[in-house]
């Protein structure tokens, strides 16, 4: 089980949350525009790196908040995003 913490509400444990992927994915401009090809490609593929990932996760049973966390993809450490995203 992993602790998560909101910055709102502190640790609190994974069942609370839904992960939203990773913070970096952007979505397409005009989806109207968009393949299909490279809309799938938007929704379903991620880089999945190995090691540190930063990534959106949703406090969806607890304040609703969401937030970024760095999280280890191996160990699963997990830690404050170490530097706000834009």
């Amino acid at each position: 089980m992993l602790l998560i913490p909101c910055p709102w509400c502190g640790q609190r444990n994974e069942d609370e949350f839904m992960c939203g992927g990773e913070s970096a994915r952007v979505r397409p401009d005009d989806p109207a525009s968009t393949t299909d090809a490279q809309w799938s490609d938007y929704l379903y593929n991620s880089t999945n790196h190995k090691g540190v990932v930063r990534e959106w996760w949703w406090h969806v049973n607890g304040c609703t908040k969401w937030f970024v966390i760095d999280r280890d993809t191996v160990t699963h450490a997990i830690q404050p995003a170490s530097e706000e995203i834009s």
